[in-house]
């Protein structure tokens, strides 16, 4: 009887231990490391949504300048670089030092998916306004 309960104890901890460690597996989130999680800061109206599968920020444009001021979004090398630009205003959003653009309409929203493969600090800027409205940091 005695071997019984140890081998059911056994078989207890094991799964425990198992269960444990599937929680915390290689499941990192790919989103980026956005002003909440920096020390940067984030407007509490500035939502995120879940239209690209997961935690996606978005940087919401009103009168053709970002709500809350400029937002920062930060990303290690080899992350995907994906955000949201929702605008009141037509214009092209454009990201420097990838030249990455896309035409969002007024009243629409345009999301971006690339991956990070270039280090730096990069502006997100409305490129008809010359308005800066994200900035992007890619860590190595």
């Amino acid at each position: 009887m005695r071997h019984a309960r140890k081998a059911v104890l056994t078989v207890f901890v094991v799964a425990a231990v198992l269960a444990l460690v599937a929680c915390g597996s290689g499941n990192e989130s790919t989103a980026p490391k956005t002003a909440t999680e920096s020390t940067a800061t984030k407007p509490s109206d500035n939502p995120e949504s879940a239209s690209m599968g997961g935690r996606v920020p978005a940087v919401v444009v009103r009168g053709g300048e970002p709500v809350g001021g400029v937002q920062e979004f930060e990303y290690d090398a080899g992350d995907q670089i994906r955000f949201e630009v929702r605008s009141d205003v037509a214009d092209e959003v454009h990201v420097h030092g990838y030249d990455v653009m896309e035409e969002v309409p007024a009243g629409g929203t345009v999301s971006f998916d690339f991956p990070a493969e270039i280090e730096g600090i990069f502006e997100v800027e409305l490129e008809g306004r010359q308005e800066q409205i994200a900035e992007l940091r890619v860590n190595p």
